[in-house]
């Protein structure tokens, strides 16, 4: 299994306009975050966790031109922004979306040109399938549905394999944690130091990852406040490190 961070940036992104603090005017491209987003490669499958706004270039920096389906944690913009920009992925075959009810509610709703019965020519070809708390399959390979809570929003994490991707997380449910148990690799929400209304902060994080105690764990949907990536990453206990942009992972088989 392979894993590319296609972006580790929270809503706003980093740098975030207008602000010129010591992060945001960092020459380090490990400080340059992207709308969070990661593309998993596993049994020769392409499985794209997220579609915000800044897809198309992630895509075209990672020269993906082929996936083979999508998976939406969540309805916020910087998690399907960049919806539209799946029209070159679905010129020869629909693309298969697998999200909650909600989700698929909120993305006809916003996006109602897609699913008209006489379409305007060029529009993504997107197929939307709804999902729950059970295990399903999107394109062959199992994933396991994890509830998280984005402060009172119910919304969905991912377990491929011995991988796992929690973001825009404040709270795990008591239950949950039993799905996480053996995992080679946790990607898990730490917005900024201290606390926040709706995100986990550093030390939130850590404590969950201490729990569940992955092999290696990343952190990921940083802000600016969060700081420089070359002193912050040295202040992690063993076996945590801040993700970055274009940062890629292989798992054992």
């Amino acid at each position: 299994m392979k894993i590319i961070f296609l972006g580790t940036g929270t809503s706003t992104g980093n740098p975030e306009i207008g602000c010129t603090c010591e992060v945001c005017t960092s020459s380090d491209p490990r400080d340059w975050r992207l709308r969070a987003s990661v593309l998993v490669e596993v049994a020769g499958k392409r499985l794209l966790i997220d579609c915000g706004p800044d897809f198309r270039y992630q895509m075209l920096r990672a020269r993906c031109y082929h996936l083979d389906a999508v998976l939406l944690t969540h309805e916020h913009y910087d998690h399907v922004g960049g919806l539209d920009d799946l029209r070159p992925y679905s010129r020869e075959r629909d693309v298969d979306i697998y999200t909650e009810a909600n989700v698929v509610e909120a993305i006809r709703t916003r996006m109602p040109y897609v699913f008209r019965a006489h379409k305007y020519p060029g529009v993504p070809n997107l197929v939307l399938h709804t999902v729950g708390l059970a295990p399903f399959e999107a394109a062959g390979v199992r994933i396991q549905p994890v509830r998280v809570m984005h402060a009172k929003l119910p919304i969905l994490g991912f377990r491929i394999g011995d991988f796992a991707y929690l973001t825009d997380l404040k709270y795990l449910p008591e239950e949950e944690f039993a799905k996480l148990a053996g995992l080679e690799v946790l990607v898990i929400d730490a917005l900024r130091r201290g606390t926040h209304l709706s995100h986990e902060g550093l030390e939130e994080a850590l404590v969950n990852i201490a729990r569940i105690r992955p092999k290696l764990a990343y952190l990921t949907h940083m802000c600016h406040r969060i700081g420089l990536h070359e002193e912050i990453e040295k202040q992690l206990p063993p076996g945590v490190h801040y993700a970055y942009d274009g940062l890629e992972l292989t798992l054992p088989g």
